[in-house]
């Protein structure tokens, strides 16, 4: 039996996205998804562009991070019942249309999580040369640490169970959430798939997103994070 859209739980941790956050979030209403948006305290006006649209808004009082605010949003839909989780950046370089296949994918081959791929054969996606080389190094990176080697190591659009959401914990409040959660479904003996996903890159997305510096940061909290948890 199809899931329901309103039991599929659309998490958008956003943080000064003022420009963007109406349109990202109105492409997911539009298929009936449930919306959850975690402002990571926000200084521009975030909230007001979410006025007047059915989604549940949450704030952090203080700047957290992406990974606290992915842990506090699925905390919600949890607790509002969610039977499928979908983090889901606020830039909008994630296409909405892309959720359905990742629930359908979870449901026939019965993982707990899926992961999108901007590499596997069906997606549609131009990654810039300097970013593509930092994704690549990034999936041996993950391996490493987790013992598991996607095609695409750090998309933040992924599809998760209610089963593993309940048992993910992040504590990696940074862009270092991403390789974490790698971990702990290795830890956890969770299973998993990819899905091609398309992504849409604009100069607005790419400024928001990870450049090499900030690909070093993430490889030094890995670091810390294997050594001292």
């Amino acid at each position: 039996m199809p899931a329901s859209p309103q039991s599929i739980f659309v998490i958008i941790p956003c943080f000064n996205e003022a420009s963007v956050i109406k349109d990202t979030v109105s492409g997911v209403l539009e298929k009936g998804y449930s919306v959850v948006v975690v402002d990571d305290a926000s200084s521009d006006d975030t909230k007001q562009r979410l006025q007047w649209l059915p989604v549940h808004y949450l704030r952090h009082r203080i700047n957290l991070g992406q990974g606290a605010a992915l842990q506090t949003g699925m905390d919600y839909a949890l607790k509002k019942g969610a039977e499928f989780l979908i983090t889901f950046d606020a830039d909008g370089q994630h296409f909405p249309g892309d959720i359905a296949g990742m629930v359908e994918t979870m449901e026939a081959k019965r993982v707990d999580i899926v992961f999108g791929s901007r590499f596997l054969k069906g997606s549609d996606s131009t990654v810039p040369q300097g970013r593509k080389w930092l994704l690549k190094t990034a999936r041996y990176v993950n391996y490493f640490f987790s013992g598991i080697l996607l095609s695409d190591a750090h998309n933040g659009f992924r599809c998760l169970s209610r089963k593993a959401a309940e048992q993910i914990r992040l504590r990696e409040n940074r862009m270092a959430h991403a390789s974490e959660i790698l971990i702990q479904v290795a830890r956890l003996k969770l299973t998993y798939a990819e899905y091609p996903v398309k992504i849409h890159y604009t100069t607005y997305s790419i400024a928001k997103g990870q450049g090499n510096r900030h690909g070093l940061r993430i490889l030094f909290e890995l670091i810390l994070y294997k050594l001292f948890r």
